[in-house]
This record gives C-alpha cells, structure tokens and sequence, in this order.
C-alpha cells in the first residue's frame, strides 16, 4: 500500500510541475486573450513562488518515503533542488530567457520524480515493504 502511495505522489508532483511550466511558458501566449475573456488578474508572481515552495515540499516528502524505505540514495534530492533553484531563478537573465530555465528548472523536477520511482522499482531487497 505505501507503494503505491508513493508511486501516485512521483507521478502527481511529475504533472503538478508539468502543468506549472506549461502555463508559465503559455502565459504570455494567453495573456492578450485574457482581458477579453473578462479575466484581469494573470500573473503574481506571489502565486508562482506558493506554488513552487508547495511543490518542492511536497518533492521533498516523495523523495523522501523512497530514499528511507527503498532505496539510500541522494541524487534524486540533488536533481530536485537544483530544479527548484534553476525554477526559483527564472528571471535573473531577463524575461527573453524566463522559457528556457522554466524548462531546465522544471526537467530538474521532473527527472528526481523518475529516478525516485525507478530506483523504488529497482529496490529488489524491500519488495515485501
């Protein structure tokens, strides 16, 4: 049972920073349309930084339950605050770069969910956890 429990919390943090980066990058797509769809509010910055802490805590906690009870390793922590950082810092290089260190931040996130559920997968000495 707590298995499976932490193989659905990889996949959900897997699309909740798949999602995240999606709808940072299209946001400027959108953004235009917005006002005509009566929606003024788009972009808080407040909002994405809640979000992003959320998610990384949550991150933690995945990564967490596999390195305990499966696995003792640590580069999915390593993959999972580089990403955060990256993430984090998404407007030091200005605006005309924010897509591509999304992308990088969110692969980041993204990769230490999957090594988390390979490595869980793999762990052969604790399959009756």
């Amino acid at each position: 049972m707590f298995h499976s429990i932490r193989t659905a919390m990889d996949k959900v943090g897997i699309a909740v920073t798949s999602l995240c980066a999606i709808h940072c990058i299209m946001l400027p797509v959108l953004l235009p349309v917005l006002p005509l769809l009566g929606l003024t509010s788009t972009h808080n910055h407040a909002f994405e930084r809640i979000i992003l802490l959320i998610t990384m805590v949550l991150g933690f906690i995945t990564l967490f339950a596999g390195f305990h009870r499966y696995h003792r390793k640590l580069y999915p922590f390593y993959s999972l605050f580089v990403g955060g950082f990256i993430y984090w810092q998404k407007d030091l290089l200005g605006p005309e770069y924010e897509h591509y260190v999304l992308i990088v931040g969110a692969s980041f996130v993204v990769l230490a969910h999957i090594l988390n559920l390979r490595l869980c997968n793999q762990c052969h000495s604790c399959e009756d956890h």
